[in-house]
């Protein structure tokens, strides 16, 4: 098989899902990073912009911006860092809880649908090879 084959429908398959995951997501009222950035921050204890930054999906240069935006909507709040004075931590306020209570469980529940059309057997070789192909892209560089 192809390389060229592999990467072409591993990209369809991403976009197939981002195109699907986002509609609901935009329907529920948020933006898909917003929603990233509220399912992150959900139940979690209050964590760093970097910290946010290696759970999310979000690039470096874009996340300062999102969360500036999430704090003007009170969906966030910043406190200090006890630990490092030079950062803050980010956290849910009580109005983005209630926003992660609501659109979390009834996005998972739509993306069940999708997902339930296949047998557990199957999408447990799924994972297990989207865990073997990351994997070969984590290998130390030479």
């Amino acid at each position: 098989m192809n390389n060229i084959s592999v990467i072409k429908e591993l990209v369809r398959a991403y976009q197939g899902f981002e195109t699907y995951s986002s509609a609901h997501i935009r329907q529920l009222g948020l933006t898909p990073v917003q929603f990233d950035v509220i399912a992150t921050l959900g139940n979690q204890p209050p964590m760093s912009y970097k910290q946010l930054g290696k759970r999310t999906l979000i690039s470096k240069s874009s996340l300062t911006g999102v969360v500036e935006r999430m704090i003007t909507k009170g969906f966030i709040v910043t406190l200090e860092n006890p630990e490092d004075a030079r950062s803050l931590l980010l956290k849910l306020t009580a109005k983005g809880q209630r926003v992660f209570e609501k659109v979390f469980p009834e996005h998972l529940a739509y993306l069940e649908r999708a997902f339930k059309k296949l047998p557990v057997k199957r999408l447990k070789e799924i994972t297990e090879s989207l865990i073997e192909l990351k994997s070969i892209f984590n290998e130390p560089r030479s």
